[in-house]
C-alpha cells in the first residue's frame, strides 16, 4: 500500500425519484434547512446507512419514508450511478444513486427541522442553488454513466457552479462478447487445441461466464470463469480430489488458470433437470438416481469431525442478521419470529460430521440422459466439507408435495435422515431461504425470491401441530 493512510469514506444513498411531467421527466428535490451542511441548497432525498446490518437498498427505502413520506418497494429500486465525491473541505465519501419510478404516497416534507421545501423539477430546469455533489450525480445519471468521480478542490463552492464543474465520468467496459477474452481463448487452446466455435451458455446472471467450445476436430469442452478466487479454488480443489471418484457422472478438469480464474472442463451428457417435465414413474426413477449420486458424493471419503469455524451453523447469527435486513420487506406476518426461533435451535445439538458436499445440489446443476438412464452433476464452485444434509437444502424444494419423490431419494441414498440431520436441514433451509429472498431482491432474480418464500411457507406449515 502506498500513501499515508487507508481511505475510510462513509457511504450514503440518494433517491432519484422520477415522474413524467408536463414538460418531460421531473425529479424530486428537497431544500436543506437549519443547522446542516449546505443549508439553503436543493438536494435529493438522501442519507447514510444506519449500521452494519442495513444494506444500501434498505437504507434508501427507509430514507425515502423518513424524509418524504413515500413508501418504496425494494423491487422497484434500480441502480443509477455511483459517485466518489470529495467536498471542498477535503472529506470524501461514496454516494450510491438509485432511480425509482414507482412508490406509494405523496412526497411531502417530513423533517421540517432540516428541510423547508420539496418539489418536482424538470431535468432541464433544475433549481438553484443546488449541492454540487447532488448535481454531479444527476448529470452522470442523465449521461448514462454507471460510475463517476467528483473531487472538488479547496475553495470550490458547495453549490453547483458550471465554471468549476469537477464531474469526471468513468467509462464502462466494452459490451460483452459471445466469446471470452483473448487471454482465456489462448489458455483454452493451449489446453485442448484449436477451437473452431464458441457458444455463450452462461446463466442469465451477470456473474455467470460459461462457454461451450467445439474443437477444430469436433471435440467439445466447457470453459468457465469464476466470479471470485474462493469459488475458483473450491471448484478446482473438488475436481482434483473427490470428484474423479464419481466417474462419468461428473466433468473432468482439463486445465486451470488461477490468475484468470478460468477452468477447462470435459463435457457431460444429458439435459438439465431444471424445468424438465417427466411422467411420475420416470420422475421417481430420476430421484432415486439423485439419492444414489448424493450418497456417492458424501461417502467418497471417511467423514471428518466437524470444524466449528467452517460449519455454516457456526456463522448462523452473523449470516442471519445480514440477510434479514434485505428480506424483511417481503416476509409474511410471523415469518421473522419463526426464522429467529428456528435459528435458536441450531445452538443446541452438537455439529454433525463433515463430508464432501456439492454445495449447490439442485435440479439446475443435475443433467439426465433418459436413453442411457444416466445422471450427471456439474458446477462445484460451492463445494466444501460440511454436514451431508447441506446438499438437500435446495433439492428439498423439488420434492415438496411429492412424498413419493422424497422416498425415492431416500431409497437411493440408502438411509433416512437422523433426527439431528432433520433439525439441521430445517435450520439450513431457513437460512438459505432468507438469503435467497435478500439476494434475489437486490439482484432482480424473482426465482430466488419465490423459492425462498415458498420454502418458508412450507417449513412453517410443517412445524404446526
Amino acid at each position: 500500500m502506498t500513501g499515508g493512510r487507508r481511505h475510510t469514506e462513509p457511504l450514503d444513498v440518494h433517491l432519484i425519484a422520477v415522474r413524467e411531467g408536463a414538460a418531460g421527466l421531473e425529479v424530486l428535490l428537497s431544500r436543506r434547512a437549519g443547522d446542516v451542511y449546505a443549508a439553503g441548497c436543493w438536494h435529493l432525498v438522501s442519507g447514510h446507512l444506519d449500521g452494519p446490518w442495513e444494506d444500501m437498498v434498505a437504507a434508501l427505502v427507509r430514507e425515502a419514508r423518513e424524509e418524504s413520506g413515500v413508501v418504496v418497494d425494494p423491487v422497484d429500486v434500480r441502480a443509477a450511478v455511483t459517485v466518489h465525491h470529495r467536498s471542498p473541505g477535503g472529506g470524501a465519501r461514496i454516494g450510491v444513486f438509485f432511480a425509482v419510478e414507482r412508490w406509494e404516497g405523496t412526497p411531502e416534507v417530513m423533517e421540517p427541522h432540516v428541510c423547508d421545501a420539496m418539489g418536482w423539477f424538470s431535468f432541464d430546469a433544475l433549481p438553484e442553488p443546488m449541492v454540487a455533489y447532488c448535481r454531479a450525480g444527476l448529470d452522470a445519471y442523465r449521461a448514462g454513466a454507471r460510475m463517476a468521480v467528483h473531487f472538488q478542490e479547496p475553495g470550490d463552492p458547495i453549490a453547483y457552479d458550471r465554471s468549476v464543474d469537477r464531474l469526471v465520468l468513468v467509462p464502462e467496459p466494452a459490451a460483452p462478447s459471445a466469446v471470452p477474452g483473448q487471454e482465456v481463448r489462448a489458455f483454452a487452446e493451449q489446453a485442448v487445441g484449436r477451437i473452431a466455435a464458441w457458444t455463450d451458455v452462461s446463466w442469465a446472471r451477470a456473474e455467470s461466464c460459461v462457454w461451450r467450445a467445439v474443437g477444430a476436430e469436433g471435440g467439445q469442452w466447457y470453459v468457465k470463469i469464476h466470479q471470485n478466487d474462493r469459488f475458483h479454488q473450491r471448484e478446482v480443489d473438488a475436481l482434483r480430489s473427490w470428484v474423479p471418484g464419481l466417474g462419468a457422472a461428473a466433468p473432468r478438469l482439463v486445465a486451470a488458470e488461477p490468475t484468470l480464474r478460468a477452468v477447462v472442463l470435459t463435457a457431460v451428457g444429458g439435459r438439465t433437470l431444471h424445468g424438465a417435465v417427466h411422467p411420475p414413474e420416470q420422475q421417481r426413477r430420476v430421484f432415486h438416481r439423485i439419492g444414489q449420486l448424493a450418497s456417492a458424493i458424501h461417502y467418497r471419503a471417511l467423514p471428518r469431525p466437524p470444524a466449528a469455524d467452517s460449519l455454516p451453523l457456526g456463522k448462523l447469527e452473523l449470516e442471519l442478521e445480514r440477510h434479514l435486513a434485505g428480506a424483511l420487506p417481503h416476509l409474511s406476518p410471523g415469518d421473522e419470529r419463526f426464522i429467529r426461533a428456528t435459528a435458536e435451535r441450531a445452538a443446541g445439538p452438537a455439529p454433525l460430521d463433515a463430508v464432501p458436499t456439492h454445495g449447490d445440489f439442485q435440479l439446475r446443476n443435475l443433467r439426465w440422459d433418459e436413453a442411457a438412464g444416466a445422471l450427471y452433476v456439474i458446477d462445484f464452485e460451492r463445494s466444501q466439507q460440511g454436514p451431508a444434509v447441506r446438499d438437500f437444502v435446495r433439492l428439498s424444494d423439488a420434492w415438496h408435495g411429492r412424498p413419493d419423490l422424497l422416498q425415492a431419494v431416500m431409497d437411493g441414498y440408502g438411509r433416512p435422515f437422523t433426527p439431528e440431520e432433520e433439525n439441521q436441514l430445517t435450520v439450513l433451509s431457513v437460512l438459505d431461504a432468507v438469503s435467497g429472498i435478500s439476494y434475489g431482491t437486490a439482484h432482480g432474480d424473482p426465482e430466488l425470491v419465490e423459492r425462498g418464500l415458498r420454502t418458508l411457507a412450507r417449513l412453517r406449515a410443517e412445524q404446526r401441530p
